[in-house]
């Protein structure tokens, strides 16, 4: 039987989701909130995890607009050395907004 290569928009792609929960709990006290697809919230929305989805040891980084300076600081340099003990590359991307959309049960991010 022969087996074929899958084309690249078809690779099931595994994120070590427990990996990033260690981290995240390590490194800042708090859990995931929620996980959906390459992205992972941190529980009370303070920051958004990324995976990279070319480099399987990155993992990119997104602040709340509302988090205050010093404690996006705090949190983003203990993420980084937490990430560097697991193995993980994390990499700060800057930060986003996230807005309930009126009448309807989904939310609206905006990265900048």
């Amino acid at each position: 039987m022969e087996t074929e290569s899958l084309a690249p928009e078809e690779k099931i792609v595994f994120y070590e989701l427990e990996k990033v929960r260690f981290i995240m709990k390590d490194a800042t006290g708090l859990d995931i909130g929620y996980a959906y697809e390459d992205l992972v919230f941190s529980e009370h929305g303070i920051f958004i995890i990324q995976f990279d989805g070319t480099d399987a040891d990155k993992l990119l980084v997104f602040f709340n607009h509302e988090c205050v300076e010093a404690k996006r600081q705090l949190f983003l340099s203990r993420l980084v050395e937490s990430g560097k003990l697991n193995g993980m590359n994390m990499v700060y991307k800057g930060k986003f907004e996230m807005n309930q959309v009126e009448g309807e049960e989904n939310i609206q991010l905006r990265f900048f």
